[in-house]
C-alpha cells in the first residue's frame, strides 16, 4: 500500500514538473488518501498485534 501511495507521489511530482496541473493534483489527491489508509492500517495491526500477545 505504502508503495503505491510513492508511486502515485512520484507521477504527480513529474506531472507537475512537466506543467499537467490537473493530472498532477490528482496524483497527489490519490497519494494521501493511500498513505492515510496505510497509516491507519498499520496502526491497527500494531495494537491487534500487542492485543493478541496477552
Amino acid at each position: 500500500m505504502l508503495h503505491y501511495a510513492v508511486v502515485f507521489f512520484v507521477i504527480a511530482l513529474i506531472a507537475a514538473l512537466f506543467g499537467f496541473g490537473g493530472i498532477a493534483s490528482s496524483a497527489v489527491g490519490i497519494a494521501q488518501i493511500l498513505f492515510v489508509i496505510f497509516v491507519v492500517l498499520a496502526v491497527a495491526s500494531f495494537l491487534f498485534g500487542l492485543i493478541s500477545k496477552k
